[in-house]
């Protein structure tokens, strides 16, 4: 969940039938935050278009949902920015049947926007509160591949391991040994890495068929900490 970065279910219905009265903020956040700032994969467009951002943050904070900025929602967590997210989901190259884990639900938006795109998207929360929430409201939204725990996402979820894809969305000082041995040979993971006082980087990694590990840093970024462990 990033505070800053660089640049400053089965795809389920998003908006129940009814009329979208943020249609047209979304659909400018698209344009001028993400695409202007080089984010090109349609896929990630299309969902970025279609997920209401307003209805995964507190509602006092609706109107600002889709300003370039982070918003609180509670327990000292934060949504990222839009571009961050679409950053995060564009560089992992998911596609329809992917296996996603994600480290730190949060508000849900970053499970929602990669849903759109991948097959199941399994997605770990230590605060019980923002798992509760995230899990209602993405089933009003009607998420059907998305599966909310509550838990210290350092562990991941072994049960549903391999995964495609992991997106961790809190950083720590340093990547996790248990996700690395949940990510499939082939897979991808995207993680901010780096103290809460120092430079933050999201670091990409990328594990071989044969299951050797490569990584580099791809953006300087600001995220909560990666609490439990």
């Amino acid at each position: 969940m990033a505070l800053w970065a660089g640049l400053l279910c089965v795809a389920a219905p998003s908006g129940g039938g009814q009329e979208d009265p943020f249609r047209e903020n979304r659909l400018t956040m698209v344009r001028d935050q993400i695409e202007r700032e080089g984010i090109s994969d349609s896929r990630v467009l299309a969902a970025m278009r279609e997920v209401p951002r307003h209805l995964l943050v507190p509602p006092e904070y609706r109107p600002m949902a889709y300003e370039p900025r982070p918003l609180p929602i509670g327990e000292g967590q934060t949504i990222s920015q839009p571009y961050v997210v679409a950053f995060m989901t564009e560089i992992l190259r998911l596609k329809p049947g992917d296996r996603v884990l994600e480290v730190g639900t949060g508000s849900g938006y970053q499970a929602a926007v990669a849903a759109k795109i991948a097959g199941e998207v399994y997605t770990v929360e230590i605060f019980p509160s923002l798992a509760d929430r995230a899990r209602t409201n993405l089933a009003s939204l009607g998420f059907r591949n998305i599966f909310v725990r509550q838990g210290d996402g350092y562990y991941g979820w072994m049960e549903k391991a391999p995964f495609d894809a992991i997106i961790v969305t809190c950083a720590g000082g340093h990547v996790p040994p248990p996700l690395l041995r949940q990510l499939r040979n082939g897979g991808r993971m995207i993680m901010p890495v780096g103290g809460p006082f120092l430079t933050q980087n999201l670091v990409f990694l990328e594990k071989g068929a044969d299951g050797t590990l490569s990584q580099r840093n791809v953006l300087p970024v600001v995220f909560v900490r990666l609490l439990g462990h």
